[in-house]
């Protein structure tokens, strides 16, 4: 009886510990995908056209392809290593720029946006459902996100008008950036669910 009992203990034990070694495995292999993507959102924010006083770049397409096939926390996690690399000087902003200079300046609320709009699209995609109809309302809004944020951002510290901030820091950009929230969403969702079943990434979080 006796052995059986530490066999039993033996047996939940070592099954514990695998569990627990499949699971860092895991969140190594996503931590590892996260900083991937910020890989791509920094190349992304590259593809650009300088328009002032805000340029149009790739940006935004990355982020919510980001936040639509990504976990919500490693979504997340990608946009933090993003903003951390850019603060810390590499030129992984628009125009090969960083630093904290581009995070304080007239265009540093669109890229702090990022993160609450993809927080929004995570939070939304886990109540809804990750289908496509909820990946495009989540990616319109976080555009409404984004360019709001920047918008605000924008008029307080280079002091312009509200009517110039509004014309060249929202209205601009807020045809393209649906059209774009509509492509990352449809192509996002497609991609997810092809790593999903590939067991790339996990569907739920850990």
């Amino acid at each position: 009886m006796l052995t059986v009992y530490v066999l039993t203990y033996i047996y939940k034990r070592l099954t514990q510990i695998k569990g627990e070694k499949i699971m860092r495995n895991e969140r190594l292999k996503m931590m590892i995908t996260a900083a991937m993507f910020a890989g791509i959102i920094a190349v992304a924010a590259q593809v650009m056209i300088a328009i002032p006083p805000v340029p149009f770049s790739l940006l935004t397409i990355a982020v919510m392809l980001t936040a639509t096939i990504l976990p919500k926390e490693y979504a997340c996690l990608a946009i933090i290593i993003y903003i951390l690399l850019g603060l810390g000087g590499i030129p992984v902003f628009a125009g090969m720029t960083g630093g904290p200079g581009i995070l304080l300046g007239p265009t540093g609320g669109y890229i702090l946006a990022t993160l609450p709009a993809v927080i929004c699209i995570s939070f939304l995609l886990d109540m809804f459902g990750h289908n496509k109809f909820v990946a495009i309302g989540a990616n319109m809004l976080s555009v409404v996100i984004i360019l709001s944020i920047g918008m605000v951002w924008l008029k307080m510290v280079s002091g312009i008008s509200w009517e110039g901030a509004f014309k060249g820091g929202m209205l601009i950009f807020l045809i393209p950036d649906l059209v774009k929230s509509i492509v990352a969403a449809l192509v996002g969702v497609v991609i997810r669910r092809r790593l999903v079943q590939a067991k790339l990434i996990r569907a739920t979080p850990l």
